[in-house]
């Protein structure tokens, strides 16, 4: 394992991590409005969504879009500007990026090209739906979002259905957790 560090490489780059607020807008932490203020470039996962983000804190910093249709086109692209310094934030529609958008490309590349990678904490769907639920919260297993196809889910679901801890998956409508 790696160990990143939270401040720049010898050339100046890093990739932070910034997540945002999943429903309520003062969820967001100074930290990440600060990060945000200051990068060069703000990769998102929506340009509309995060742009009425940036607007709510006054935040007048760049950004690109970066999306699953576009991942394999940005992550180079992304990579370069980094080696030559900039810092680059990303950010995900709502809680924290890496987890089901593209931000985890995102990472592995910056590892294996020796850039800084820089986790903010914050907003996460999965432990706020876990410590609400009343649930177990240990053991916990995050399964993340099931396969789109009905069968293929089912086959999903027959898989863990032994599981003796609290599993949480997600769905494109509501999260929940099932024990």
């Amino acid at each position: 394992m790696q160990r990143q560090s939270s401040f720049k490489n010898s050339t100046g780059g890093a990739l932070y991590l910034v997540p945002t607020p999943i429903g309520n807008l003062d969820d967001m932490t100074f930290r990440a409005i600060d990060v945000l203020n200051q990068a060069d470039l703000i990769a998102a996962e929506d340009t509309r969504n995060t742009q009425k983000l940036l607007n709510h804190f006054e935040i007048e910093t760049k950004q690109i879009s970066f999306h699953e249709h576009n991942t394999q086109q940005r992550i180079p692209e992304l990579i370069a500007r980094m080696q030559q310094g900039e810092t680059i934030a990303q950010v995900s529609d709502a809680g924290m990026p890496s987890i089901s958008d593209p931000g985890h490309e995102l990472v592995n590349a910056a590892i294996a090209a020796d850039i800084p990678v820089v986790p903010l904490p914050g907003a996460n769907a999965a432990t706020t739906a876990l410590i609400a639920s009343g649930l177990a919260p240990q053991p916990f297993m995050f399964y993340g979002f099931l396969p789109r196809k009905a069968g293929q889910q089912q086959q999903v679901l027959n898989e863990l259905k032994n599981e003796m801890q609290t599993i949480i998956f997600m769905n494109r409508h509501i999260d929940w957790v099932r024990h």
